[in-house]
């Protein structure tokens, strides 16, 4: 029991450091269980609720700007359009997930997808931070349907593990004319729907009974998952105001090197 809550600890480290940053949580869950995890049906399970815990650190972190009915009236209207806004953007992922999603996670699920798509996305990072272009769009309101759209589409691509949900999302919304800050904030907002859905889907294809034991390791793996996605949270915002994010490119492509590394000499399956 002990050992099985360390785990719960390590992978909600994990969760909560790599969830909101366009370096694929997805894709770092999928190594490090290479060495850490459960069994197969209760790893599923497990990675689902803590991705759970770091979607309400989001909701904590923003909840200000996310909470639609209070005494502002004016606020409480563009909070409204936000919403709109981002569920226009999770539509595309919903249908497209719910129509590919199995053969998605058959077909890709493994750490060479992971690495490669870790060092495609850090090279599109680079080059997209590279380009000498000036943002169209500079806060959350001027975002509009079609380019909310736009996004939702390009989000898509964070189905094949390794490229990362905010990572495609920054992405989308940089090259569609959203400054850095504003990428990051929707990127956020846009977590919100996305993963509830994801999650909703997931938890009702691999619900089973959960022991005792299982409860406490779940409990521990959310709670950790949630504390340190929030101190994430901040730091990434803050980070996005003076800095790039060339370095979260560099890194992908070392850690995408490292894994095809790995896996040629056999340490990793």
């Amino acid at each position: 029991m002990f050992f099985d809550l360390l785990k719960s600890i390590i992978l909600g480290i994990v969760e909560g450091i790599t969830e909101f940053l366009p370096i694929s949580s997805t894709g770092h869950l999928i190594i490090v269980n290479q060495w850490i995890s459960f069994d197969a049906d209760f790893t599923k399970l497990f990675d689902i609720v803590i991705q759970l815990g770091a979607i309400l650190s989001v909701v904590v972190f923003f909840w200000n700007r996310l909470w639609p009915f209070g005494k502002d009236k004016e606020k409480n209207k563009e909070i409204w359009s936000v919403w709109s806004k981002t569920i226009v953007g999770v539509l595309p992922a919903i249908v497209i997930g719910a129509l590919l999603a199995n053969k998605i996670e058959e077909k890709f699920f493994n750490p060479l997808t992971v690495a490669v798509m870790l060092i495609v996305g850090g090279i599109v990072l680079i080059c997209l931070e590279s380009r000498k272009k000036e943002a169209t769009i500079n806060s959350i309101k001027a975002i509009g349907y079609k380019t909310a759209l736009g996004i939702g589409l390009i989000q898509c691509l964070a189905m094949i593990p390794g490229t990362s949900r905010s990572a495609a999302t920054i992405i989308g919304a940089m090259l569609l004319g959203a400054s850095r800050v504003v990428a990051a904030e929707f990127s956020f907002f846009l977590a919100i729907p996305t993963m509830v859905a994801a999650s909703a889907y997931s938890l009702l294809k691999y619900k089973s009974h959960i022991t005792g034991a299982e409860t406490a390791i779940l409990a521990v793996g959310f709670v950790v998952s949630f504390f340190v996605a929030l101190a994430v949270i901040k730091f990434f915002m803050n980070y996005i105001q003076k800095h790039s994010f060339k370095n979260f490119g560099i890194y992908r492509i070392a850690l995408g090197a490292l894994v095809l590394l790995l896996f040629a000499i056999g340490l990793v399956k």
